[in-house]
Protein backbone atom coordinates (compact mmCIF):
# COMPACT_ATOMS: atom_id res chain seq x y z
CA UNK A 1 0.00 0.00 0.00
CA UNK A 2 1.23 3.50 -0.85
CA UNK A 3 1.98 6.01 1.89
CA UNK A 4 -1.05 8.04 0.78
CA UNK A 5 -3.18 4.91 1.11
CA UNK A 6 -1.87 4.30 4.64
CA UNK A 7 -2.78 7.86 5.63
CA UNK A 8 -6.32 7.43 4.31
CA UNK A 9 -6.74 4.10 6.08
CA UNK A 10 -5.78 5.76 9.35
CA UNK A 11 -8.09 8.73 8.73
CA UNK A 12 -10.94 6.39 7.84
CA UNK A 13 -10.69 4.83 11.29
CA UNK A 14 -10.61 8.20 13.07
CA UNK A 15 -14.17 8.90 14.24
CA UNK A 16 -14.82 12.10 16.20
CA UNK A 17 -16.88 11.70 19.35
CA UNK A 18 -18.65 15.06 18.87
CA UNK A 19 -21.65 15.07 16.51
CA UNK A 20 -20.81 18.52 15.13
CA UNK A 21 -17.38 17.22 14.02
CA UNK A 22 -19.00 14.15 12.46
CA UNK A 23 -21.33 16.41 10.49
CA UNK A 24 -18.43 18.64 9.38
CA UNK A 25 -16.49 15.65 8.06
CA UNK A 26 -19.59 14.27 6.36
CA UNK A 27 -20.11 17.69 4.72
CA UNK A 28 -16.54 17.69 3.41
CA UNK A 29 -16.93 14.20 1.93
CA UNK A 30 -20.10 15.20 0.07
CA UNK A 31 -18.69 18.60 -0.96
CA UNK A 32 -15.38 17.35 -2.39
CA UNK A 33 -16.51 14.05 -3.87
CA UNK A 34 -17.07 14.05 -7.62
CA UNK A 35 -19.46 11.15 -7.06
CA UNK A 36 -21.85 12.92 -4.68
CA UNK A 37 -25.35 13.57 -6.05
CA UNK A 38 -28.81 14.49 -4.89
CA UNK A 39 -31.47 13.08 -7.21
CA UNK A 40 -35.00 14.40 -6.87
CA UNK A 41 -38.14 12.96 -8.39
CA UNK A 42 -40.85 10.67 -7.19
CA UNK A 43 -38.28 9.37 -4.76
CA UNK A 44 -35.35 11.52 -3.49
CA UNK A 45 -31.90 9.92 -3.21
CA UNK A 46 -28.59 11.18 -1.84
CA UNK A 47 -25.83 9.05 -3.35
CA UNK A 48 -22.10 8.85 -2.99
CA UNK A 49 -20.05 6.77 -5.41
CA UNK A 50 -16.36 6.15 -4.81
CA UNK A 51 -13.63 3.69 -5.74
CA UNK A 52 -11.98 4.17 -2.35
CA UNK A 53 -13.30 1.70 0.18
CA UNK A 54 -11.90 3.84 3.02
CA UNK A 55 -14.12 6.76 1.93
CA UNK A 56 -17.14 4.47 1.57
CA UNK A 57 -16.60 2.97 5.01
CA UNK A 58 -16.07 6.36 6.66
CA UNK A 59 -19.13 7.97 5.05
CA UNK A 60 -21.35 4.98 5.98
CA UNK A 61 -20.14 5.17 9.60
CA UNK A 62 -20.66 8.94 9.81
CA UNK A 63 -24.25 8.63 8.56
CA UNK A 64 -24.93 6.07 11.23
CA UNK A 65 -23.20 8.00 14.04
CA UNK A 66 -24.35 11.53 13.23
CA UNK A 67 -27.85 10.88 11.81
CA UNK A 68 -28.71 7.36 12.95
CA UNK A 69 -29.29 6.47 9.29
CA UNK A 70 -28.54 3.03 7.88
CA UNK A 71 -27.50 3.72 4.30
CA UNK A 72 -27.69 1.14 1.54
CA UNK A 73 -24.40 -0.08 0.11
CA UNK A 74 -24.05 -1.59 -3.34
CA UNK A 75 -20.96 -2.59 -5.29
CA UNK A 76 -20.48 -2.31 -9.02
CA UNK A 77 -17.59 -3.18 -11.26
CA UNK A 78 -16.35 -0.33 -13.41
CA UNK A 79 -15.79 -2.00 -16.78
CA UNK A 80 -13.71 0.82 -18.24
CA UNK A 81 -11.26 1.13 -15.36
CA UNK A 82 -11.61 -2.49 -14.25
CA UNK A 83 -12.13 -1.32 -10.67
CA UNK A 84 -14.83 -1.63 -8.02
CA UNK A 85 -17.26 1.24 -7.42
CA UNK A 86 -18.93 1.57 -4.02
CA UNK A 87 -22.37 3.25 -3.92
CA UNK A 88 -23.78 4.50 -0.60
CA UNK A 89 -27.40 5.57 -0.96
CA UNK A 90 -29.77 7.35 1.40
CA UNK A 91 -33.38 7.39 0.22
CA UNK A 92 -36.38 9.47 1.19
CA UNK A 93 -36.96 13.21 1.45
CA UNK A 94 -36.92 13.12 5.25
CA UNK A 95 -33.41 11.65 5.50
CA UNK A 96 -31.87 13.60 2.61
CA UNK A 97 -33.23 16.90 3.94
CA UNK A 98 -31.81 16.17 7.39
CA UNK A 99 -28.36 15.50 5.98
CA UNK A 100 -28.36 18.44 3.60
CA UNK A 101 -29.59 20.91 6.22
CA UNK A 102 -27.26 19.70 8.97
CA UNK A 103 -24.22 19.65 6.64
CA UNK A 104 -25.17 23.12 5.30
CA UNK A 105 -24.55 21.94 1.73
CA UNK A 106 -25.04 24.41 -1.12
CA UNK A 107 -26.56 23.00 -4.30
CA UNK A 108 -24.70 23.49 -7.58
CA UNK A 109 -27.00 25.47 -9.94
CA UNK A 110 -25.15 24.20 -13.03
CA UNK A 111 -25.04 20.57 -11.95
CA UNK A 112 -28.43 19.76 -10.51
CA UNK A 113 -27.10 16.66 -8.77
CA UNK A 114 -23.93 18.02 -7.10
CA UNK A 115 -22.91 20.49 -4.40
CA UNK A 116 -21.03 23.72 -5.09
CA UNK A 117 -19.98 24.35 -1.53
CA UNK A 118 -20.80 24.34 2.14
CA UNK A 119 -21.72 27.06 4.62
CA UNK A 120 -19.05 28.18 7.09
CA UNK A 121 -21.56 27.51 9.89
CA UNK A 122 -20.66 23.82 9.70
CA UNK A 123 -17.03 24.36 10.71
CA UNK A 124 -17.03 27.29 13.15
CA UNK A 125 -15.08 25.41 15.81
CA UNK A 126 -11.41 24.47 15.48
CA UNK A 127 -12.19 20.78 15.98
CA UNK A 128 -14.76 20.94 13.16
CA UNK A 129 -12.19 22.51 10.84
CA UNK A 130 -9.85 19.61 11.57
CA UNK A 131 -12.65 17.14 10.79
CA UNK A 132 -13.52 19.03 7.60
CA UNK A 133 -9.90 18.92 6.37
CA UNK A 134 -9.78 15.23 7.22
CA UNK A 135 -12.89 14.56 5.14
CA UNK A 136 -11.61 16.67 2.23
CA UNK A 137 -8.24 14.85 2.10
CA UNK A 138 -9.85 11.45 2.54
CA UNK A 139 -12.12 12.17 -0.44
CA UNK A 140 -9.95 14.17 -2.86
CA UNK A 141 -6.42 14.23 -1.43
CA UNK A 142 -3.16 12.41 -2.02
CA UNK A 143 0.44 12.41 -0.85
CA UNK A 144 3.67 11.44 -2.54
CA UNK A 145 6.00 8.85 -1.04
CA UNK A 146 8.12 10.89 1.44
CA UNK A 147 11.15 8.74 0.58
CA UNK A 148 11.05 10.37 -2.87
CA UNK A 149 9.58 13.84 -2.41
CA UNK A 150 7.34 15.99 -0.23
CA UNK A 151 3.98 16.74 -1.82
CA UNK A 152 0.50 16.97 -0.32
CA UNK A 153 -2.53 17.97 -2.36
CA UNK A 154 -6.32 18.11 -2.41
CA UNK A 155 -8.04 18.38 -5.80
CA UNK A 156 -11.07 20.70 -5.95
CA UNK A 157 -13.68 21.00 -8.66
CA UNK A 158 -13.87 24.80 -8.40
CA UNK A 159 -11.77 27.77 -7.39
CA UNK A 160 -14.23 28.57 -4.62
CA UNK A 161 -13.69 25.20 -2.96
CA UNK A 162 -9.92 25.56 -3.32
CA UNK A 163 -10.01 29.03 -1.74
CA UNK A 164 -12.13 27.70 1.13
CA UNK A 165 -9.58 24.98 1.89
CA UNK A 166 -6.62 27.31 1.45
CA UNK A 167 -8.01 29.82 3.97
CA UNK A 168 -8.81 27.03 6.41
CA UNK A 169 -5.27 25.64 6.13
CA UNK A 170 -3.80 29.13 6.55
CA UNK A 171 -5.72 29.28 9.83
CA UNK A 172 -3.61 26.32 11.02
CA UNK A 173 -0.42 28.12 9.85
CA UNK A 174 -0.04 25.92 6.78
CA UNK A 175 1.37 27.76 3.76
CA UNK A 176 -1.08 26.19 1.32
CA UNK A 177 -0.97 27.30 -2.30
CA UNK A 178 -3.44 26.84 -5.16
CA UNK A 179 -2.69 25.96 -8.78
CA UNK A 180 -5.03 25.30 -11.68
CA UNK A 181 -4.60 21.87 -13.26
CA UNK A 182 -6.70 21.29 -16.38
CA UNK A 183 -10.31 21.77 -15.20
CA UNK A 184 -9.49 21.39 -11.50
CA UNK A 185 -7.93 23.52 -8.79
CA UNK A 186 -5.30 21.93 -6.56
CA UNK A 187 -4.50 23.02 -3.00
CA UNK A 188 -0.99 21.81 -2.17
CA UNK A 189 1.90 21.80 0.31
CA UNK A 190 5.53 21.16 -0.70
CA UNK A 191 7.58 21.38 2.52
CA UNK A 192 8.12 18.57 4.99
CA UNK A 193 7.32 20.70 8.05
CA UNK A 194 4.07 21.84 6.45
CA UNK A 195 2.99 18.28 5.62
CA UNK A 196 3.82 17.17 9.17
CA UNK A 197 1.55 19.93 10.42
CA UNK A 198 -1.23 18.81 8.06
CA UNK A 199 -1.01 15.21 9.31
CA UNK A 200 -1.14 16.47 12.89
CA UNK A 201 -4.15 18.71 12.19
CA UNK A 202 -6.04 15.85 10.53
CA UNK A 203 -5.28 13.54 13.51
CA UNK A 204 -3.09 10.94 11.80
CA UNK A 205 -0.48 10.26 14.54
CA UNK A 206 0.79 6.95 13.12
CA UNK A 207 1.36 8.41 9.64
CA UNK A 208 2.89 11.50 11.24
CA UNK A 209 5.40 9.38 13.18
CA UNK A 210 6.38 7.43 10.07
CA UNK A 211 6.65 10.63 8.03
CA UNK A 212 8.86 12.28 10.66
CA UNK A 213 11.14 9.23 10.88
CA UNK A 214 11.62 9.28 7.12
CA UNK A 215 12.20 13.03 7.17
CA UNK A 216 14.82 12.79 9.92
CA UNK A 217 16.72 10.05 8.05
CA UNK A 218 16.62 12.08 4.82
CA UNK A 219 17.88 15.21 6.58
CA UNK A 220 20.70 13.22 8.22
CA UNK A 221 21.76 11.80 4.85
CA UNK A 222 21.59 15.25 3.25
CA UNK A 223 23.63 16.72 6.10
CA UNK A 224 26.29 14.02 5.73
CA UNK A 225 26.38 14.52 1.96
CA UNK A 226 26.78 18.28 2.39
CA UNK A 227 29.67 17.78 4.83
CA UNK A 228 31.37 15.26 2.53
CA UNK A 229 30.96 17.58 -0.45
CA UNK A 230 32.29 20.51 1.57
CA UNK A 231 35.31 18.51 2.78
CA UNK A 232 35.96 17.26 -0.75
CA UNK A 233 35.85 20.82 -2.07
CA UNK A 234 38.24 21.98 0.68
CA UNK A 235 40.64 19.15 -0.10
CA UNK A 236 40.57 19.99 -3.80
CA UNK A 237 41.15 23.65 -2.99
CA UNK A 238 44.09 22.79 -0.70
CA UNK A 239 45.62 20.44 -3.29
CA UNK A 240 45.23 23.05 -6.05
CA UNK A 241 46.88 25.67 -3.85
CA UNK A 242 49.77 23.33 -2.99
CA UNK A 243 50.31 22.50 -6.67
CA UNK A 244 50.40 26.23 -7.54
CA UNK A 245 52.85 26.87 -4.70
CA UNK A 246 55.12 24.09 -5.97
CA UNK A 247 55.00 25.52 -9.50
CA UNK A 248 55.89 29.01 -8.25
CA UNK A 249 58.77 27.80 -6.07
CA UNK A 250 60.20 25.60 -8.83
CA UNK A 251 60.00 28.54 -11.25
CA UNK A 252 61.93 30.75 -8.79
CA UNK A 253 64.51 28.00 -8.27
CA UNK A 254 65.02 27.47 -12.01
CA UNK A 255 65.02 31.14 -13.10
CA UNK A 256 66.45 33.07 -10.16
CA UNK A 257 67.64 30.66 -7.52
CA UNK A 258 66.95 30.73 -3.82
CA UNK A 259 70.09 32.70 -2.99
CA UNK A 260 68.39 36.04 -3.66
CA UNK A 261 65.48 35.24 -1.35
CA UNK A 262 65.36 36.35 2.27
CA UNK A 263 66.10 33.71 4.89
CA UNK A 264 62.42 33.29 5.78
CA UNK A 265 61.29 32.90 2.17
CA UNK A 266 64.18 30.57 1.34
CA UNK A 267 63.38 28.31 4.31
CA UNK A 268 59.71 28.25 3.33
CA UNK A 269 60.47 27.44 -0.32
CA UNK A 270 62.79 24.57 0.60
CA UNK A 271 60.33 23.19 3.16
CA UNK A 272 57.46 23.22 0.64
CA UNK A 273 59.59 21.44 -1.97
CA UNK A 274 60.66 18.83 0.54
CA UNK A 275 57.18 18.35 2.01
CA UNK A 276 54.66 18.98 -0.81
CA UNK A 277 51.76 17.42 1.12
CA UNK A 278 52.35 19.25 4.42
CA UNK A 279 49.62 21.53 5.80
CA UNK A 280 50.23 25.20 6.57
CA UNK A 281 50.48 24.36 10.26
CA UNK A 282 53.03 21.61 9.60
CA UNK A 283 55.10 23.91 7.35
CA UNK A 284 55.17 26.53 10.11
CA UNK A 285 56.50 23.98 12.60
CA UNK A 286 59.31 23.01 10.15
CA UNK A 287 60.75 26.53 10.16
CA UNK A 288 63.97 27.19 12.15
CA UNK A 289 61.83 29.64 14.12
CA UNK A 290 58.26 28.20 14.03
CA UNK A 291 55.56 30.50 12.66
CA UNK A 292 51.77 30.34 12.62
CA UNK A 293 49.45 29.58 9.71
CA UNK A 294 49.03 33.25 8.85
CA UNK A 295 52.82 33.70 8.70
CA UNK A 296 53.18 30.63 6.46
CA UNK A 297 50.41 31.87 4.22
CA UNK A 298 52.06 35.30 3.95
CA UNK A 299 55.42 33.80 2.92
CA UNK A 300 53.86 31.50 0.34
CA UNK A 301 51.90 34.44 -1.07
CA UNK A 302 55.12 36.47 -1.33
CA UNK A 303 56.82 33.58 -3.18
CA UNK A 304 53.85 33.52 -5.57
CA UNK A 305 54.20 37.27 -6.22
CA UNK A 306 57.93 36.89 -6.92
CA UNK A 307 57.22 34.01 -9.34
CA UNK A 308 54.61 36.10 -11.19
CA UNK A 309 57.06 39.02 -11.55
CA UNK A 310 59.66 36.64 -12.95
CA UNK A 311 57.17 35.20 -15.43
CA UNK A 312 56.15 38.67 -16.62
CA UNK A 313 59.79 39.65 -16.99
CA UNK A 314 60.39 36.52 -19.05
CA UNK A 315 57.20 37.02 -21.10
CA UNK A 316 55.41 34.01 -19.60
CA UNK A 317 51.65 34.26 -19.01
CA UNK A 318 50.63 32.54 -15.77
CA UNK A 319 52.02 29.40 -14.19
CA UNK A 320 52.71 26.09 -15.87
CA UNK A 321 50.03 23.41 -15.92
Amino acid sequence: MSFSGKVKEELAGQISSARHCQIAECAAILCFSAGASLEEGEQTYLRLSTENIAVARKYFTLLEKAFNIKAEISIRRNQDKKSILYLITVGGRKHTDRIQQAAKLVRDPEKQAGFSGVSSLVFQNGCCKRAFLRGAFLTAGSMSDPHKSYHFEIVCASGEKATLLQKMMHGFEMDAKVVKRKKSFVVYLKEGTQISLALNVMDAPVALMEFENIRILKEMRNSVNRKVNCETANIQKTVSAAVKQMEDIEYIRDHMGFEKLSDGLRDMAMARLQYPEATLKELGELMPEPVGKSGVNHRLRRLGEIAEKLRKANGVQGGTK
